[in-house]
């Protein structure tokens, strides 16, 4: 008994120590426990705040890009677009440029014919006046020298306003030349194949072919350009029946060229070329007007029509164009010409293709061999004017051209070539040429 009674005291006393220690943990467990819920609680918080800010910076980011949206939108409708505007800010206010041929020609069977010329030197002048309007000249020498006793020329070939009314719109007014085949608008000489011109855009297409009126241009996205307008039109009042002018080209022998252009009759004309695909164009142009001017005989109509293509893949560079004029009423126009050698034709045509083939290039320098294959006649038909009274249809002359183009800086290219006639053999030749653009 003494024993239990000593223990006991003992024994309450570590129970009593024991019970505080577990009261003690406990609490500090639940301590830290509550310390635990407390910081993630505040974390909780945190992470509210932020998304809250997050939602509130995509809504505003949203309605500014909408506001942005619709502001570009009220812009592009109301004027040009700002790139455009940059890039013509960036462009200097006056341009100077040009071009020039000079050539040899050695006919075959006639040597002592061969010749040398500086065909054409044209100097340009473009000053843009704010950035939707612009001025365009061009003034050209032909042959070296121009004087009442040299075979020389001094002429305008372009002075028109061109004014942007629209991206895709513009309007010109003025002098231009007509969009009308593949070379006439684009007749530099590092821009075609060979030596001269050829005969289908110079004997029956009068390149260079400019008229004075207004003329619409329209560039759309999809690769399509628009031309169309009013404009001087020709004058067969010109023609020399005596001459051989109108043989070599019967719409050449009768252009204005809007000098003191006789304006009672105008001309309609239109184009249209498709560049959808990189590297490939496909064309063509109308031109029609009455030529006669009240002054005439009769009044007669001429009508001018052309169909185009140029592929460019890799290397190569083909090309092939179709035209055909018409002239009305010729028969009255004829009647008092009866008895000259170049009486009017009711119809004249022609049409070339051609290949070039780019063989070499190294650094600026390239050459560039091609073929060109062309029929054409400038007088087709005649109108009846009576028996033993008609003159018969010319015969199709067809020439072949080989020869290359070898480019030695960008815009300068040395050319020769030779080309032989069906019909004309006395027209063989062989040619030089040294041509640059800038």
């Amino acid at each position: 008994m003494k024993n239990r009674l000593t223990l006991s005291p003992l024994v309450l006393a570590l129970s009593l120590g024991l019970s505080a220690v577990n009261a003690q943990a406990q609490s500090a467990s639940e301590q830290e426990l509550m310390r635990r819920l407390d910081q993630l609680a505040a974390e909780l918080n945190k992470v509210r705040a932020e998304l809250g800010q997050l939602q509130q910076q995509q809504q505003q980011q949203q309605r500014a890009a909408e506001a942005s949206k619709a502001q570009a939108s009220s812009a592009a409708a109301a004027a040009p677009s700002t790139a455009i505007e940059a890039e013509r800010r960036a462009e200097p206010s006056t341009v100077l440029g040009g071009y020039a041929e000079l050539n040899y020609n050695r006919p075959r069977t006639h040597s002592q014919d061969a010749q040398a010329d500086l065909r054409r030197l044209v100097l340009s002048l473009q000053h843009r006046v704010d950035t939707k309007t612009k001025i365009v000249t061009e003034i050209e020498l032909e042959h070296g020298v121009s004087s009442a006793g040299d075979p020389g020329e001094v002429a305008i070939e372009q002075a028109y306003v061109e004014h942007q009314l629209t991206p895709t719109w513009a309007v010109r007014g003025g002098l231009f030349l007509m969009p009308m085949g593949l070379l006439n608008e684009n007749h530099e000489p590092p821009a075609f194949f060979g030596v001269e011109r050829n005969f289908v855009e110079t004997a029956i297409i009068p390149s260079t072919w400019r008229e004075g009126g207004f003329q619409l241009v329209g560039n759309f996205d999809n690769g399509i350009t628009v031309q169309g307008g009013l404009s001087t039109s020709f004058d067969l009042n010109k023609w020399n029946a005596s001459a051989s002018e109108g043989r070599e080209s019967p719409l050449g022998a009768i252009h204005q060229e809007m000098a003191l252009a006789k304006a009672h009759d105008l001309a309609w004309f239109g184009a249209l070329n498709w560049r959808g695909i990189p590297g490939l164009q496909l064309g063509g142009g109308v031109f029609s007007g009455q030529a006669s001017h009240k002054q005439a005989a009769a009044d007669a109509r001429i009508t001018l029509w052309d169909l185009h293509a140029r592929w460019t893949p890799g290397r190569w560079d083909l090309s092939a164009l179709y035209s055909r004029g018409s002239i009305s009423n010729t028969a009255r126009l004829n009647a008092p010409l009866v008895g000259g050698n170049t009486l009017i034709p009711k119809s004249f045509e022609g049409w070339y293709a051609q290949a070039g083939y780019k063989l070499w290039e190294h650094a600026n320098y390239a050459l560039l061999p091609f073929v060109r294959w062309e029929q054409f006649n400038t007088a087709s038909g005649y109108a009846d004017l009576g028996q033993g009274l008609t003159p018969a249809a010319q015969p199709h002359e067809r020439v072949i051209t080989l020869g290359a183009n070898f480019r030695i800086a960008q815009g300068v290219v040395l050319k020769t070539d030779v080309q032989r006639f069906r019909e004309n053999k006395e027209g063989d030749r062989f040619n030089l040429g040294v041509g640059w653009s800038f």
